[in-house]
């Protein structure tokens, strides 16, 4: 019980902290495209954690038959997952992308009953029907724009991959730190992506990054989002099964709304108040079921 409570706390941090990072994109995004701004946000991340492991003293070494998963979770989770998510977040509207991020942990469901076996049960049903619920209730369903299809496939392949990531986390020994994982996948995605970046990082104005609000959107990005929030997430996933796990994930569109209602002034009605709580419930399933 007591680790399921310091996981859900782990998990319940990440998916704010990545709430809140919807609101960094949408402005830093305008200046810098999502290609280079992943990358970008890796380079400040892979430096923040570099300086951890060495403060706290981090033993780097991995055994080889756990080499191949930390490479997967770097190029699926870090690389493929997060260009397609900014992508999306920049192409299509804020609710698809949260109709579309909803369903992560229903894939994580999935993924975790076909590679770890996991016992499907029907307090875990009742948490993802009740958090899915309750989001369709804060995002509104309406009309969505045709043109923001291509958004929309992207804002997909980042669920799946994403999810796909969460359960190839819990495939790696518990006692592995997660500053070392976390390392290692980041600097995963920052080698596959440099040769797709590196010839196009000039075409961004030196100017425009030198701005307190880019400059400030990076290091959160880096530091706290990527570096900090990995952490939490791929802790918090060593401490409960993937498939519970997954039910964080919807704290990040209700934390994401309700920061563009107090930052960016976007109007709020009372079914956010109502699938906020339906949300809540949801997750107090997960973490009163006895794993």
């Amino acid at each position: 019980m007591k680790n399921t409570l310091l996981g859900s706390i782990y998990l319940i941090l990440a998916s704010s902290i990545w709430g809140a990072m919807y609101v960094v994109v949408k402005v830093v995004v305008e200046v810098i495209p999502p290609l280079e701004l992943v990358w970008m946000r890796y380079v400040v991340a892979i430096l923040a954690l570099l300086i951890i492991g060495l403060i706290t003293r981090q033993k780097w070494r991995i055994e080889k038959q756990y080499f191949f998963t930390i490479i997967a979770i770097g190029i699926i989770g870090n690389a493929i997952s997060i260009v397609a998510q900014e992508t999306g977040t920049m192409l299509s509207t804020a609710q698809m992308g949260a109709i579309i991020t909803s369903s992560t942990p229903a894939f994580m469901v999935i993924f975790a009953r076909l590679f770890l076996g996991e016992r499907f049960t029907f307090k875990k049903g009742v948490s993802v029907c009740l958090a899915t619920f309750g989001v369709f209730l804060i995002v509104g369903v309406g009309k969505l724009d045709l043109s923001s299809k291509l958004g929309g496939i992207s804002l997909l392949i980042a669920a799946l991959t994403w999810a796909l990531m969460s359960v190839l986390v819990k495939r790696l020994p518990n006692d592995y730190s997660q500053i070392v994982v976390t390392t290692y996948s980041i600097l995963t995605a920052l080698i596959v992506l440099t040769p797709f970046v590196f010839p196009r990082l000039q075409a961004i104005h030196i100017s425009n990054l030198a701005h307190p609000t880019i400059w400030g959107g990076l290091l959160y990005l880096g530091i706290i989002s990527t570096a900090g929030g990995f952490l939490l997430w791929n802790r918090g996933l060593q401490m409960l099964n993937a498939s519970s796990g997954g039910i964080f994930f919807f704290f990040q569109p209700v934390v994401g709304t309700l920061l563009g209602w107090l930052v960016l002034g976007e109007y709020i009605g009372v079914t956010f108040w109502i699938g906020s709580i339906l949300i809540l419930i949801g997750v107090l399933f997960v973490i009163i079921e006895k794993e």
